[in-house]
């Protein structure tokens, strides 16, 4: 990676710290349209409770990974809710940018690029032997294209 890119990279990650860490705990706590419309045809108290009706939320059940420790936007352990917050989305962050760094790591160009069949762009240098560059290397009469007789001179020239 270029010198000029880091900049770019670690100002990215800061913006994605900050916005993680502080900016994430004034997220709406109210459903978004997902949730809303699993609660269409459902009556819902205050508290978010289905209290009667007909809905697809009411088949919802608990998710496997509901007691792992990054579970409901928290840290599982610690007490203050914005630090629990905030230090989930900054440890996703973390995670995440280890993991898709790791990932770029692994599958970047590690050294240049070859061409052996020559299909993109350029083609291939020439070897001994090879038909193709025996004709175009040489010029009228089996000569090499660099090698040119007086007389040849002379007719380009305009004199003989």
């Amino acid at each position: 990676m270029s010198k000029r890119s880091w900049p770019f990279l670690l100002g990215g990650l800061l913006v994605a710290l900050l916005l993680a860490g502080v900016v994430s705990n004034y997220a709406s706590a109210h459903p978004d349209g997902l949730d809303s419309s699993l609660l269409k045809g459902c009556t819902v108290d205050a508290d978010g409770e289905i209290t009667g009706g007909s809905c697809p939320a009411q088949q919802a059940r608990a998710h496997e990974l509901a007691d792992s420790p990054l579970a409901d936007y928290g840290v599982r352990g610690v007490r203050d809710g914005f630090l629990s917050t905030g230090l989930s989305g900054v440890l996703g962050v973390l995670l995440t940018f280890a993991l898709g760094g790791g990932l770029f790591w692994l599958a970047r160009r590690r050294g240049p690029a070859t061409d052996p069949a020559g299909v993109g762009g350029e083609p291939p240098a020439a070897g001994p032997g090879d038909a193709t560059a025996d004709a175009t290397a040489a010029g009228p009469g089996g000569r090499p294209a660099g090698d040119e007789t007086s007389a040849a001179r002379a007719a380009r020239a305009g004199t003989r």
